[in-house]
């Protein structure tokens, strides 16, 4: 199957920037959010990222105009065409959220329609049952979308082969890495960074060094661009924590408890940038 048009459902953090990458390798994009002002937020990050990469050269103003020229508004999910090839969704990290919209989705989506998620932790199996499963995948981009190379390409239990090449070849033409990764809690990427990031907060809560010296631990002795507690205020601790109750849960393992003291900063409404504060003040 060819995907000529793309939906992106939610214009967030992710959703702007998945539409931004796919409109700049010239598929034609139906950007949905719920609301006037939602959209055009979104609009405007994609628009101040795209004048970034002409200030840097990697792109020149013509390709900034017709890459915004090829997304297209659409205000609530069901007024989204039936002649969509890939719908993506965006929207936060919720799973009874996603299976409703899923669920929407299925009455509008043509028979071959694929439908993706960028989860970046819940089973891709059991999102898949609000829709026909062999057409549905996980593709987790990483952030922001714009630089960041990889994408986990999931297979929920019932993913047909034809959709899996599909989305791989699809993630190739569009300038990304795919990897292919089995349905675990937490994929790879998150089963991975998600620990680590809350053993570096159980380190801060236990007073074995502060937040400036444990970041550095990793900056410099580990080569990370930046440290644990840095990434969990730009990712958002609440995204944080559901992603570590998710591995929890999952797995019923006590290594993945949440950290309390990242319980109770998400209890405060300290989330980190998107709230001017976390570990540091923005």
């Amino acid at each position: 199957m060819e995907i000529k048009k793309v939906a992106v459902i939610g214009g967030g953090t992710m959703g702007n920037g998945i539409a931004h990458v796919f409109a700049l390798n010239d598929y034609e994009v139906f950007l949905c959010e719920n609301n006037e002002e939602l959209y055009d937020k979104a609009i405007n990050t994609i628009t101040k990222n795209l004048e970034r990469q002409v200030s840097k050269g990697t792109i020149d103003e013509n390709k900034k105009l017709s890459t915004l020229s090829k997304i297209n508004k659409v205000i609530g999910a069901e007024n989204l065409s039936s002649d969509i090839d890939l719908f993506i969704e965006a929207i936060y990290e919720n799973k009874d959220a996603k299976l409703s919209l899923f669920s929407r989705l299925a009455k509008i989506a043509k028979e071959n329609s694929i439908i993706a998620t960028n989860t970046s932790s819940i089973s891709i199996t059991e999102l898949s049952t609000a829709v026909n499963p062999s057409n549905f995948i996980g593709m987790h981009f990483m952030n922001p979308v714009p630089v960041m190379k990889l994408v986990e390409i999931i297979r929920g239990y019932s993913t047909s082969d034809d959709t899996f090449e599909t989305i791989k070849e699809l993630t190739i033409k569009i300038d990304k890495v795919p990897v292919e990764v089995h349905d675990y809690p937490g994929f790879i990427s998150n089963r991975i960074l998600m620990p680590m990031i809350n053993e570096a907060i159980y380190a801060l809560m236990e007073g074995v060094a502060s937040k400036e010296a444990i970041d550095n631990v990793m900056k410099l002795g580990m080569n990370h661009p930046m440290g644990p507690l840095t990434l969990a205020d730009f990712i958002g601790l609440d995204v944080c924590l559901s992603i570590m109750e998710v591995l929890y849960n999952g797995f019923n393992d006590p290594k993945y408890r949440p950290c309390p003291l990242l319980k109770k900063m998400v209890a405060a409404k300290k989330l980190g940038r998107k709230t001017g504060e976390g570990f540091y003040k923005y």
